[in-house]
């Protein structure tokens, strides 16, 4: 009997989109309630940028059945800084080194939010989507506003996934826009509580 030939599994290309203000602030409060120290460091700056330790832009933390390359096309972080000039180069430094595209705007210090932010955000996923830059989009953020553009987004063929706290600020029309969605609480939370503490001098 001839053997059947098998199509090689497709790969897909992917593009992480970070909302650096909303996740800070959400797993800020996350960590507070579960007494979870968040060190000023690599992988955290109050109230401005935060990150699950021991991972970059590069890790995928997302849906099971997708196949994807080793490495996403680009990651971008979006997040505000209440400073100057020195503390604004300082966070893009600190997210350039976990390979993020750091996208940092200035916010004043009365502000709660940037709305750049989710206007850059907004306009690099449909740009790209656009471009045929990607085939997933992972999507880090809780907010309901970004639905609108999740449902253009597919509507040009690609898969957007959704990675957040599932009960911590996720917007429940926002999940279910989105093609698959991957609750981050656990590996967040362990991950911070294997996170070495500066030894005591």
């Amino acid at each position: 009997m001839v053997g059947v030939s098998r199509a090689p599994i497709p790969y897909y290309r992917w593009m992480v989109f970070v909302d650096g203000e909303n996740f800070t602030i959400r797993g800020q409060e996350l960590a507070s309630r579960k007494a979870l120290e968040l060190r000023e460091g690599e992988y955290y700056s109050k109230d401005t940028f935060l990150w699950v330790p021991n991972s970059g832009a590069h890790t995928h933390f997302n849906s099971d059945y997708l196949q994807v390359t080793p490495q996403p096309i680009r990651s971008f972080y979006y997040t505000s800084v209440v400073g100057d000039a020195q503390r604004m180069l300082d966070i893009r430094g600190r997210l350039w080194a976990l390979r993020f595209q750091p996208v940092v705007f200035e916010k004043k210090k009365q502000q709660d939010k940037a709305k750049g932010v989710d206007i850059a955000l907004t306009k690099d996923m449909l740009t790209n989507a656009f471009l045929n830059n990607y085939d997933v989009a992972v999507l880090f953020a809780g907010d309901g506003d970004y639905v609108p553009v999740v449902e253009e987004v597919k509507r040009l063929g690609r898969i957007v996934d959704l990675v957040f706290f599932a009960s911590n600020g996720l917007n429940d029309s926002l999940r279910l826009a989105c093609d698959s969605f991957r609750d981050i609480t656990d590996v967040f939370v362990s991950n911070w509580e294997s996170y070495p503490k500066p030894s005591e001098g």
